[in-house]
């Protein structure tokens, strides 16, 4: 048995692990009392992820290979920066194989990140960075009929893109969100909703938010899905981080 086929039959078993992912849900549902996710940065910003995800996003990047990474919901610009920093990787990596300089700043890849309120400080930071030169932004509600035909129209031109949601948690503006950016996902690349968590949590975990259980990103998921059959959960991804905070989360598109 190869190293690959060794990885597939670990996930395979991990899966099928109850136990396991129980335990595995207690520890994110105490981590998350902490604040856990709050304490990583990416090159310098803060990204209010769990290690685990940016791992598994890590693998997706280098799988996909995509031109274009467009992400909903900006906060400190850790997730932007980390997505360029990705993108930079497979500049880097093309340079490589062609045995050819490349001006980093020619590379067609880009990052486009989404919010309805970019703080000012975020914002400088962001443009201050080495790697800002592969982001562009957008101000405004994801779920505009004018921000969304300005996503689209950017969007043409590019070859592979992913997708990643991350803003206003409720199931109303996943669901909008879904509508209006899952159809850009590329065959055999991923729309991946992020804090999926939510839905798996107490209800008395979000006393001062307009989400939670029954009103979630993963009940958005849920009723996408049912609409459309392009698109499957990789199960395979949650089973083998075991902590994620997007169970169900990883769309993969298998089908137009």
């Amino acid at each position: 048995m190869n190293h690959q086929q060794q990885v597939i039959e670990n996930i395979e078993n991990l899966g099928m692990d109850e136990e396991l992912q129980k335990s595995s849900n207690i520890w994110v549902h105490d981590s998350a009392i902490k604040n856990y996710s709050y304490n990583f940065s990416w090159l310098g910003r803060p990204i209010i992820q769990y290690p685990q995800d940016m791992v598994a996003m890590q693998e997706l990047v280098w799988l996909i290979k995509p031109d274009l990474i467009i992400e909903t919901g900006i906060a400190h610009g850790g997730s932007l920066i980390f997505s360029a920093s990705m993108l930079a990787l497979l500049d880097y990596s093309d340079a490589v194989v062609s045995a050819k300089t490349i001006d980093p700043k020619e590379s067609q890849r880009r990052v486009l990140g989404i919010d309805i309120d970019i703080r000012d400080h975020n914002l400088e930071a962001i443009k201050e960075h080495p790697l800002a030169h592969k982001i562009d932004m957008i101000q405004g509600s994801s779920i505009d009929r004018e921000v969304i035909s300005k996503v689209h129209q950017y969007a043409k031109g590019f070859k592979t893109i992913l997708v990643c949601l991350d803003s206003n948690h409720t199931h109303e503006h996943v669901l909008a969100e879904l509508n209006a950016y899952a159809s850009l996902v590329s065959l055999g690349s991923y729309c991946v909703v992020f804090d999926t968590i939510i839905e798996d949590m107490p209800a008395d975990m979000f006393p001062d938010r307009p989400w939670g259980p029954g009103n979630s990103p993963k009940t958005a998921v849920w009723e996408y899905l049912k609409a459309h059959s392009e698109f499957e959960i990789d199960k395979s991804v949650q089973h083998k981080l075991l902590i994620t905070v997007a169970p169900d989360g990883y769309l993969r598109r298998t089908g137009k």
